[in-house]
């Protein structure tokens, strides 16, 4: 068994699809409408599905917004470089939400940035 796919709900497709693909770099993999649903999967990561994980975005088109309710958390990216990898999503129009520095009670550089919905992403930077 392998982890295939997180899903998250979005309010705007394309403003989601612009800040994974060009503030966070990834690549849009596949994409597909379903008219009778009226709803589009799009499915984006840094690389192919067959290699890794990746982020389903799911429109449902008549809803704008969602509650992002409490339970969640957020998604994770390794990075090289944290303090580097929040000047370039700033500088590519993102919002970082927490600058890069040491963890609460440990070492491990992360920070966090935070989608067009609110989503958090949490940038871990390599030991």
């Amino acid at each position: 068994m392998r982890l295939l796919h997180t899903m998250i709900r979005v309010g705007n497709l394309e403003q989601s699809l612009a800040f994974y693909t060009e503030v966070l770099g990834m690549q849009l993999l596949r994409k597909h409408d379903y008219p009778e649903g009226r709803f589009t999967l799009a499915f984006v990561g840094y690389g192919p599905e067959s290699e890794g994980a990746v982020i389903e975005l799911t429109h449902n088109w008549d809803t704008t917004a969602y509650d992002l309710g409490t339970g969640y958390g957020h998604i994770a990216l390794e990075v090289d470089d944290a303090y580097a990898a929040c000047t370039a999503i700033k500088a590519r129009g993102g919002k970082v939400v927490r600058e890069a520095g040491p963890m609460k009670h440990g070492t491990t550089v992360i920070a966090f940035v935070e989608d067009p919905d609110g989503y958090k992403i949490e940038l871990i930077q390599k030991h």
